[in-house]
């Protein structure tokens, strides 16, 4: 196949699949709904932190779209970093910077949990998000906050609601990476 015939059905493939992708239109109880979620983790969770992540979790969203130059759906962005043509977007990009920048509230009643979704599907992207949650709790109790889904449009859930992903712990899939890395690295033995 030639390469621009193999570039178009690329293009048309991710328009379909990011035409899939249009993100809920935005109410002004967003903040407060989060924040309820957040605080229904346990009576444990500080009320104020549940407010603040809330807050955070949705401006500092919007404060990403415009630094990363969101202007289409997630997977045509993609390839426009992935090309070099914008700085960052990726959902990996979203679920770190999400992560770093709630860390810094030093939150007493809540922690931050990364997931990986996709990792052994050979057939899908992976996809990475951050998870909030009650402080000793794993991340299966946690809302994901996925502000990448939606192009910049904060999607969130608590993790065992989200049907669209099978969310893994991220060290269990980068120690799975690292085990096969390793495995493909031993030399073949010489008969």
């Amino acid at each position: 196949m030639q390469k621009p015939l193999i570039w178009a059905l690329a293009a048309m493939a991710m328009l379909m699949l990011a035409g899939c992708a249009s993100a809920p239109p935005a109410r002004s109880d967003d903040v407060a709904r989060l924040a309820t979620e957040i605080q229904s983790l346990g009576p444990e969770v500080d009320p104020e932190e549940a407010q603040r992540a809330a807050r955070i979790a949705y401006s500092y969203t919007a404060q990403l779209a415009k630094e990363y130059q969101i202007t289409d759906p997630p997977l045509i962005h993609n390839a426009k970093v992935n090309k070099g043509l914008r700085p960052r977007g990726l959902c990996w990009h979203w679920a770190q910077d999400m992560e770093r920048r709630l860390k810094q509230e030093d939150f007493r009643t809540l922690s931050l949990h990364r997931a990986i979704a996709n990792a052994d599907n050979p057939f899908r992207i992976d996809h990475s998000t951050a998870i909030i949650g009650r402080r000793g709790d794993s991340m299966y109790e946690g809302v994901i906050l996925d502000p990448w889904r939606y192009g910049g449009v904060l999607f969130w859930s608590p993790l065992t609601e989200d049907t669209r992903y099978e969310w893994v712990p991220r060290e269990v899939v980068l120690e799975q990476r690292r085990r096969e890395q390793v495995a493909r690295a031993k030399p073949v033995p010489a008969n």
